[in-house]
This record gives C-alpha cells, structure tokens and sequence, in this order.
C-alpha cells in the first residue's frame, strides 16, 4: 500500500470565549485534516493543529512522503524528522513538545486508518486490542463569557461564578451522560476558584473533580490550594510551573499531581520520575509522535506506576476517534479523559453517526480503521470559514488583551 497523495486541509470552526490562565478562547478554533491516499485507492484521515506555522511544516514534509509503504513507519518517521529536524524539547512550557512528533502524529494516524481499513479491523486492534468497549470522558468545565464580545451569547451561558459554573456542569452532564468533572482555573483568585470547587462537590456528590490552574500559581500557593482541597480533588492538575516546582508541591499535596505541560516529550520522564513531581499523565498523541508511541509511552509510565489519562485541546472528530482506539487499547487509563467535544456544539468534519456519548462514554467504533467516514460538504464549509476567519494562529492572550489590556499571563500569578 503505496502513498500516492497527500491532502492537507487547513480548517475552523466557532469557538466560545472560555477563559484560561493564558486569556481567552478566539472566536474561531483551528485545525488541519490529513487525508493520505493509497495506490489501492483506500484513504486515511488524520487531525493536527491549525496554527499557519505547523501547517506550513505539515505541508512542507507531506511531498516527501509519497512513495513510501503506509507500513514503513520508521521511514515515515525518518524523512519527517530530516525535514522537520530534532532539537531538544524544554520542559515546563507549554510550547515544549518534540515539532517532529507534532508534525509526524497526523500522518502516523492516517496511515494507521489505512491499515485498519485493509484488513477490516479497528485501529486498537493494531493497538493490541481493545480493553474496553467504551471510553469514559470528563465534562470539561470552563470560565467563560456570555458570548463573544459585539456577538450574541452563545446556549452556554455566562460562568464566572461558582453558581455559573455548576450551571454549566449541569448542561453538560445532562446532555452527555459525564461521570466526572474537570474545570479550568487559573482565571480567578484561588480562593474563588477553591469556592467553585466545593460547590461541585455539594452539587455532584458523586463525581470526581479535577482542577487545572495550567501553572498559573506559586509553589507555596499551590501547596495552600491543595491543602484546602484535601479530600475533595481526585488529582490536581499542573498547579505550577516546571518539574522542580511540581516535584516541590507533589512532596506537600494529600493529592495526586497530574501533568500535560511539565512532562510533554520522552526525554522529560527521568527528572519527573526520580523527582517524584508526577503520578498522572495526560497523554496527547497529537504531541507525543501518534498512537504507537502513545501506547509505548502508557506502557513506560506503567512500570513506574504513574497513572495515563488523556489531554484534550479544541478538536474535532477524527482526533476524537483516534483518542477512543487509543483509550481503549490502554489498559492503564484508569480515569476519564478530557475532551473538547461539547464546545465544538456539533460542529464537526466526519458523518453523523460513527461517534456518539453514552452515559459520558464513546463507545468504540467497531468498523475499519478509524471507523468514521469524512463529510466533505462539511469539509468544504469549514476550509472556506478559515480562509474567511482571519485568524492563523491561537493568541489568547491578545485576544483578552484587547477588552482588557492591564491582563497579564505571567506565572506565577498568585
């Protein structure tokens, strides 16, 4: 099965204004889809950022793919990496993911589908089968504006309280089924936000609670917030900045610390396992080079017994779909992943039917592949919306800027 063609398809779609430690959400998300196409006419789909700087390089190293056998990973690997190049990747940032891994996890997924399709199996099937038949997800919770600022509000509504935000939940639980809950701090005093979390606690007694300030805090801060949140959090999410200062809390905290900033790329594990700064992982096949290395990476994280859930940014269906085989392969996603999907409030570039919530579950799908098929009316739409959109890059903090321009995204903050 030879590569003959390679479409890349830069698209986006709304995006509420959710708040975050960095600023606010653009109006408009963006991705990329990856189409690969076979000399045996069998197509793979898969989904990356939409940023103009990893399109290019997307767009740069899919030439010099064609020609190569779907299978020839290692190759695959190989000529991204001479074109993309491997400098070291820092810990501790949010941008300090491997660009090869990136930029290779598109096209590791794609092919993947193919192989899936060939031989009329499911992608966990080529992930060592399927643990699971369902994958639970989290009602991921966000501060947020009524609706975007000169536009009408959008059916979420505003949630800058902690009533707002139980609201919110409320939504969401109800229309997807969520059995746990994850909010995104870091926008609030801690003290506010600490009140947010125990008015989840007395709404939804029975639901795990996560928190993500995204190292917006202090050591001594994070430390604090822990401590008052004792018996309430199932993990606390990258409460501070880099290894050190994580391994400093986790020493401190009654609760599990859980990362996807300070430990992004295989060459961060030794210092975050001898210095005992993490016992979550949030995995994200987007950054740590596709599903095969997602699954070696659980298997790693596994012998140090550091639990491995999943990272969600704005996506649509086809990394949805990845992430469920992926999941469901996994044996040691004890906790429910996080995803986007709600705020996507249906928007998406796949036929309807192929990926549905039950019970805050995605069941996996059963057919070939990804088991989901590209809408290309939809594919069309939403490539058209990003060349009209303005938007190339994501710059929540310029974008808050320009309603308040005294915000700062420092950290820490508190």
């Amino acid at each position: 099965m030879i590569i003959r063609e390679i479409r890349v398809t830069p698209v986006a779609f709304r995006d509420p204004p959710l708040l975050n430690a960095s600023g606010v959400h653009q109006p408009w998300a963006l991705r990329t889809v990856v189409e690969v196409v076979t000399d045996e006419g069998l197509t793979g789909l898969g989904e990356t950022y939409g940023t103009l700087d990893h399109l290019e390089k997307v767009r740069s190293v899919a030439p010099a793919l064609l020609g190569l056998d779907v299978h020839a990973q290692n190759e695959v690997y190989a000529r991204v990496s001479a074109l993309i190049g491997d400098p070291p990747s820092p810990s501790g940032v949010p941008t300090g993911e491997r660009p090869i891994d990136r930029v290779y996890s598109p096209f590791e997924v794609a092919c993947l589908d193919i192989r899936g399709k060939a031989l009329g199996r499911p992608v966990a099937d080529l992930l060592g089968g399927a643990v699971r038949t369902a994958v639970p997800f989290s009602a991921y919770l966000f501060y947020k504006w009524a609706g975007h600022p000169g536009a009408p509000d959008d059916r979420f509504g505003e949630a800058l309280t902690p009533e707002g935000l139980v609201a919110q939940a409320r939504l969401l639980i109800s229309e997807y089924g969520f059995r746990s809950i994850k909010v995104k701090g870091g926008v609030f005093p801690p003290e506010r936000e600490i009140e947010a979390i125990h008015a989840l606690r007395a709404a939804f007694p029975g639901h795990p609670l996560r928190l993500d300030p995204n190292a917006i805090w202090s050591v001594e801060t994070s430390i604090n917030v822990a401590r008052a949140l004792d018996g309430v959090l199932e993990y606390l999410e990258d409460p501070t900045l880099g290894i050190p200062g994580m391994a400093e809390v986790a020493a401190a905290a009654p609760m599990p610390l859980a990362t996807n900033m300070c430990v992004v790329a295989f060459e961060h594990l030794p210092e975050a396992i001898g210095t005992g700064a993490i016992r979550v992982l949030l995995s994200d096949h987007h950054y740590w080079g596709g599903l095969v290395r997602s699954t070696q990476l659980a298997r790693l994280c596994a012998t140090f017994g550091i639990e491995v859930s999943m990272h969600s940014n704005s996506h649509l269906g086809i990394s949805l779909a990845a992430m469920t085989h992926l999941a469901a392969a996994v044996p040691g996603v004890t906790t429910a992943c996080d995803t986007h999907t709600p705020w996507q409030d249906g928007q998406d570039v796949l036929a309807a039917g192929a990926l549905r919530f039950v019970d805050g579950m995605v069941p996996v799908p059963t057919g070939p592949g990804l088991g989901v098929e590209l809408d290309r009316d939809a594919l069309a739409v939403m490539h058209e919306q990003y060349l009209k959109c303005g938007i190339t890059t994501r710059d929540d903090t310029s974008y808050m800027r320009a309603f308040d321009p005294s915000f700062s995204s420092r950290r820490p903050r508190w």
